[in-house]
């Protein structure tokens, strides 16, 4: 199946990893989208960020600090 690349800037970055990779264009395209699919896969979510520093900090909520804040403060925001 063709793949037809209408972009410059995506014309200039498939082949500067192909470059860099030592592989043709086809291979290039392959290999970034299956990074940027890993990396959507495995990315965290704010919270799970949040928990993950808490722990490596060894950082503690309080109940307040694990209240949910009321709309006038968002609105003043």
């Amino acid at each position: 199946m063709a793949f037809n690349i209408k972009s410059k800037e995506a014309d200039r970055l498939t082949r500067a990893l192909a470059a860099v990779e030592g592989v043709n264009l086809t291979e290039a395209v392959i290999i970034a989208m299956r990074e940027a699919l890993e990396c959507r896969r495995v990315a965290e979510t704010p919270l799970e960020t949040a928990a993950r520093l808490r722990a490596e900090f060894g950082i503690e909520l309080s109940e307040q600090a694990r209240e949910v804040l009321p709309r006038s403060v968002y609105d003043q925001l």
